[in-house]
């Protein structure tokens, strides 16, 4: 009797474990994420220059 609830037990686990369906997974539209820029890169190369012209006079 033990075996007999134990191996109905296992086959309940069994099928539950199994649930759902094969079909093709649904594929969800592609995020586009766009970086943004930094207001402070356009400033940025003229005051390198202006550094290095700096260093450059100074000597």
């Amino acid at each position: 009797m033990k075996k007999l609830v134990l191996a109905a037990a296992f086959a309940g686990a069994a099928s539950t474990a199994m649930a759902g369906s094969y079909a093709e997974p649904i594929i969800e539209a592609p995020v586009i994420v766009e970086e943004t820029t930094s207001s402070s890169a356009g400033i940025l190369i003229p005051l390198l220059i202006l550094a290095v012209i700096a260093a450059a006079v100074a000597d």
